[in-house]
């Protein structure tokens, strides 16, 4: 049934006296987020529950405060959780290539790597002090000397020896080599020449068993050579442990309840043993057997050689309090996973262990990563690894291009970190819903959803809650505190933002705009709170900044540029309603849509479609609008009408079934050539039984076409036809409210299409669905008169 709408079903207006304070300084401001129930069972339990795979979507709307929820609430969890280890990255003495992680509780690794780095370099000075001690250098000397004389008394033996058989034993730079005597002097060529065949045999006989005699004492000269190297080092091993043990001792018994670091001390002690020579070495100089640090050349100076003492403090707790909470803002690839760092040197590329860096899933280790699904997904590699890393339950250390690699290079693998981390992505419904329905792994590592609402229920509890999180912007921001008033009219803002009479709504970002704006005009004005006009000065200057193209299309309606007619009637035109979003603002405004009828069976043709600009909703609301017309038109004779609907002026596209019932209205006015009132217009979707469905933007539509009768003239007669199912959709402004309470604008809620039919002809519906049928009737027959004439 048709109903006229009064002034007072055009708006809910919120009522200051509902709040028992002055201003919203005398009240506590709000710590909690409102209207999101849902959202916040879903977040603590996904927060609480420590299973693999129960990591957090969140998902809904920006503005509707999931980003600061989500920070408060993991931040709440985490500060009840201990704070994690240290993790720390140590050289590997036994595989350079593989740096060692070590973990200590939290501060205890800052802790040990300078305990480390005065270690080293206490036992670099006491070193060099105890090798420079005379005592050192005596017993160094006796041990020289004693094995000097041993092989000068064995080259003595062995000189006395060739005496005896007639030789002395020469050294060139080939070896030593045998020389016969003659008369206490060695022999010279021309005396040898000289010497018969049987005297010649006879020494060379002497000479090869004298040779053997030389071979031996040289092998025990070496052998001497080789205890006495074997002496100094153990000399130097000796001088060296009795140095640097106190200084082990002292660090050993400082960790000794950690098994993991008295091992790599110790490890530590005994590489010191192995290159004491490159140690006491002034320059350059490598110990026989010592190895560089990974990627460090062998011919660096010898400060690089001791980078292999040093501690990578590679994720430090020692200021965590609690859980570590971590918002990665840029996670790219390096930020969340780390990276190995090189630097040039020598015209090649560089690196060790120090410079390997840790990224956001290592500092979150033990508590949580937060991301933004938008950010995450700007980086090719991110995703993929992310999915990896929680399914193994341990982050690797390794840059992008070893993975790619044609040809395989030594370098850096760092040991694996094992993982204890959740994960909480924050991102819109779309990329939740095609994550969860194309990745296979999406479902099984993120099982926690977390939905934010755009409103929530407009009831006592949930104004005054509203009244709370404006002290709480208030006291924040430092703005002037809002009287009474002043936070009706927010709350009334809320309700039109949501759409809804009965709702507030949840986009906080929106709503602390018109906040901030409303305080900035009041302080402008020299007041000393926010009163309700400030609120309406902050919407208004809002609107103002955002509808130049609203202003400009009204002033092409205004001068006749776009067509619409608000007077009198016309045959198969009915003005329908439609809302434009800019994205910043959205606003409606009214079409013109027209419907043509003659003889055919082509049904009806949709302009829009055919011109692809229909979008497939319109699509179907105009299949819908042919199949009522089949049912009330058709059960007794076929349909010989062919007809076009369209938009006119139209030519950005048409999408959405709210210009159902326009449409059917034009149609039918065509087909019975019944005029329709010019001065309505009219919204609202119809199935296929003719009842008349809700719509979206019916509070734009209706002001959009009030705007446009304001500009032509009011004439007392115009209104709006919308759907009953709207009613609590309708919030108007103040002025379309005022016409309507004057009697200058009028507003009708209708049910079925035969309400629409009756306000918009004057028509009874019986009547007026005769008189279509009468002329559909007539058409048919003059078809067949047509195509009886053809056959003959």
């Amino acid at each position: 049934m048709l109903r006229k709408l009064t002034a007072g079903e055009l708006s809910s207006t919120c009522d200051p006296a509902i709040f028992n304070f002055r201003s919203t300084e005398e009240i506590e401001p709000l710590s909690d987020i409102i209207g999101q129930e849902r959202a916040i069972r879903s977040m603590e339990f996904g927060l609480r529950i420590n299973r693999k795979g129960y990591n957090i979507f969140v998902t809904g709307p920006k503005g509707t405060g999931r980003t600061t929820y989500t920070k408060a609430a993991v931040s709440k969890v985490a500060a009840e959780k201990p704070v994690p280890d240290d993790i720390l990255y140590v050289y590997n003495f036994a595989k350079p290539e593989k740096p060692l992680a070590i973990f200590l509780p939290a501060g205890r690794g800052s802790e040990f790597a300078k305990d480390m780095e005065r270690l080293i370099e206490e036992i670099r000075r006491e070193i060099s002090r105890v090798f420079d001690d005379e005592k050192f250098e005596n017993q160094r000397q006796e041990l020289v000397e004693k094995y000097q004389k041993m092989s000068v008394e064995l080259l003595e033996k062995l000189e006395q020896s060739a005496k005896a058989d007639g030789f002395t034993v020469q050294r060139t730079p080939q070896g030593f080599v045998t020389v016969p005597l003659k008369d206490g002097r060695p022999m010279n060529q021309e005396e040898f020449d000289a010497l018969t065949e049987e005297e010649r045999k006879q020494l060379e006989e002497k000479s090869r068993a004298l040779q053997s005699r030389i071979d031996e004492t040289l092998r025990k000269v070496r052998a001497l050579d080789r205890k006495i190297r074997e002496e100094l080092s153990e000399l130097e091993r000796k001088t060296a442990l009795t140095a640097i043990d106190p200084y082990f001792e002292e660090i050993t018994s400082k960790y000794e309840e950690f098994e993991n670091i008295i091992a790599y001390v110790k490890a530590v002690k005994e590489d010191i043993i192995k290159n004491l020579a490159v140690i006491r070495a002034g320059d350059r100089e490598k110990g026989e057997g010592q190895e560089a640090p990974m990627g460090v050349s062998q011919s660096l100076p010898r400060e690089d050689f001791f980078i292999r003492y040093k501690v990578n403090l590679f994720v430090d707790n020692r200021a965590t309090k609690g859980a570590p909470v971590v918002f990665e803002t840029n996670p790219n690839y390096y930020n969340l996973f780390g990276k190995i760092e090189g630097r040039a040197l020598f015209g090649t590329v560089v690196t060790d262990f120090t410079m390997i860096k840790s990224g956001a899933i290592h500092r979150a280790r033990g508590g949580y990563l937060v991301l933004h699904a938008e950010d995450l997904f700007m980086d090719p590699f991110a995703w993929d690894t992310l999915k990896r890393t929680l399914k193994t339950g341990e982050a690797r250390v390794e840059n992008i291009g070893e993975q790619y690699r044609t040809v395989p290079t030594v370098t850096l693998k760092p040991e694996p970190i094992p993982l204890d981390v959740k994960v909480i992505i924050i991102g819109s419904p779309f990329i939740y819903y095609i994550l969860h329905d194309y990745d296979g792994d999406f479902r099984k590592l993120f099982k926690v959803k977390v939905d934010f609402d755009v409103e929530m229920e407009r009831n006592p509890v949930n104004m005054k809650n509203y009244a709370s999180f404006i002290s709480h912007i208030c006291r924040d921001e430092k703005l002037l505190p809002f009287e009474p008033s002043a936070v009706a009219r927010v709350i009334d803002y809320s309700s039109r933002l949501a759409g809804d009479r009965k709702k507030l709504s949840t986009r906080f970002n929106e709503i602390a705009e018109i906040i901030y704006e409303a305080g900035a005009w009041a302080a402008m004005e020299g007041a000393e709170s926010v009163s309700a006009k400030h609120v309406d000065k902050a919407v208004e200057e809002k609107v103002y900044r955002s509808n130049m193209i609203e202003e400009k299309l009204f002033s092409m309606i205004e001068r006749g540029e776009i067509i619409i007619s608000t007077e009198g009637q016309a045959v198969g035109q009915v003005n329908g309603l439609s809302v434009i979003d800019i994205g910043d603002y959205v606003f409606g405004q009214p079409s013109r849509i027209t419907a043509r009828t003659f003889l055919g069976d082509a049904g009806v043709v949709n302009i829009e479609r055919e011109a692809k600009l229909s979008g497939k909703i319109h699509d179907k609301a105009v299949m819908i609008l042919y199949g009522y017309l089949g049912e009330k038109y058709a059960r007794e004779m076929p349909l010989a009408v062919s007809a076009s609907i369209t938009f006119e002026q139209n030519y950005g596209g048409v999408e959405g079934d709210s210009a159902t019932c326009a449409e059917l209205l034009a149609l039918l006015s065509s087909i019975s050539g019944i005029p329709v009132r010019q001065d309505l217009a009219v919204t609202g979707s119809l199935d296929q039984h003719g009842n008349v469905q809700p719509v979206g933007g019916v509070t734009e539509k209706v002001e959009g076409f009030y705007h446009t009768c304001r500009i032509k003239g009011l004439t007392g007669t115009q209104g709006v036809v919308i759907p009953s199912g709207n009613l609590d959709n309708l919030i108007l402004k103040r002025e379309v409210i005022d016409a309507v309470k004057e009697g200058r604008f009028h507003i009708y809620a209708a049910e079925t299409i035969d309400d629409v039919i009756e306000i918009m002809t004057g028509v009874k519906p019986e009547e007026f669905h005769r008189k279509v049928m009468e002329s559909l009737k007539e058409m048919a027959d003059k078809a067949k008169e047509f195509f009886d004439g053809e056959n003959k």
